[in-house]
């Protein structure tokens, strides 16, 4: 089972959590992290974040980066989204 939490935060304090699971088999870690990502997007109200070559890099060597409003075309109410991998 792949799961993926995220939370934003503002001022050192998280405002809002969320973890997303994917059981499927079929599709790759890819699929299941860009699909995480939406649902996330989608649950906290915001347009989904743009992955930087910094996230990118970030994510392939710890299973987890920052989404800060250089990611986002909109103004955020938080500091940064953060995403990780609990669990594949």
């Amino acid at each position: 089972m792949f799961r993926l939490s995220g939370k934003c935060v503002r001022h050192t304090k998280i405002v809002s959590s969320a973890v997303i699971s994917d059981e499927s088999t079929e599709k790759s870690r890819t699929e299941k992290v860009l699909g995480a990502v939406r649902e996330l997007a989608t649950e906290f109200d915001l347009p989904s974040p743009l992955w930087l070559e910094k996230n990118i890099r970030d994510f392939k060597r710890r299973a987890r980066t920052r989404f800060t409003a250089d990611n986002f075309l909109e103004a955020l109410p938080f500091d940064y989204l953060e995403i990780e991998v609990l669990e594949e």
